[in-house]
């Protein structure tokens, strides 16, 4: 309960930049809108929306043939998310407050549910849960993440003193795997791997983990924060010669998860 109190005060305190310090990837929602070409209106959840910036793209690229409730457990992520959508001239969507990845949306009623990023927030078992109840039969559930193996080979596992030890909430793809076919009518379809090679310089990367934008950073106290901030600075001038051109690969990972008619 501590740590959730905690995760909940660093993204309440952090909604107003959240969208500046994280990075978007657009290539998922290419690939989901490849799988959804069928469909000529899409009713869809988003959980764990945080701030918007994913239902951004999904507009983007799906058009005004969605409509989307958008899902979060902290209310200031969700008005910034209202204001947000709102700004971008989007209104056909619907904001949600509820806890643990709870859907709270009539059975049957969805084309889709998607989450990006934030599957380690929920209870894992209750979300999957959720989700086969509010999904239609063949109705489509995308989980994009960020597996544990994945965060050792990013910057942050590399570089970051005990970045990989103190996220322990992600998941390896066995247990995301073997959690989903102990949910009725949830079948695995396809997993899609995905590389992005990351360019950034030495002051972004440090003013990024000053504001957090990784919740992993809550779990340092203070001190232990500023010394392992002192030796992945020291970590990243050894590795890379010009502090201005900072390259990495990061990998995540997308679930594309169908129902099966009852």
């Amino acid at each position: 309960m501590v740590n959730n109190e905690k995760i909940y005060r660093h993204f309440s305190r952090i909604s107003g930049i959240y969208r500046d310090i994280r990075t978007t990837d657009r290539r998922p929602i290419f690939f989901i809108r490849k799988d959804l070409e069928g469909l000529s209106t899409i009713k869809a959840a988003d959980v764990g929306c945080g701030a918007g910036r994913y239902d951004r793209e999904l507009f983007s690229f799906l058009g005004k043939r969605l409509f989307l409730f958008c899902i979060d457990a902290n209310q200031k992520m969700l008005l910034q998310l209202k204001r947000y959508l709102t700004m971008c001239n989007i209104r056909q969507f619907y904001a949600i407050r509820a806890i643990g990845g709870s859907i709270p949306i009539s059975t049957n009623s969805l084309d889709c549910v998607f989450t990006f990023n934030a599957v380690h927030h929920f209870t894992l078992l209750m979300f999957l849960e959720e989700s086969a109840r509010v999904l239609r039969s063949n109705g489509y559930l995308f989980v994009y993440t960020r597996l544990r193996n994945q965060n050792r080979n990013n910057i942050w596992g590399r570089y970051f003193p005990g970045f990989y030890e103190k996220e322990k909430r992600l998941y390896y793809l066995e247990e995301l795997k073997l959690a989903i076919t102990e949910v009725s009518f949830l079948k695995l379809q396809a997993i899609r791997y995905f590389k992005f090679r990351r360019l950034s310089n030495l002051n972004f990367l440090k003013e990024q983990i000053r504001k957090h934008h990784y919740s992993t950073f809550c779990f340092y106290k203070k001190e232990e924060l500023n010394d392992a901030l002192q030796k992945f600075e020291e970590n990243i001038k050894k590795k890379f010669p010009d502090p201005q051109r900072i390259t990495w690969i990061e990998e995540n990972t997308m679930f594309i998860i169908r129902k099966e008619s009852d």
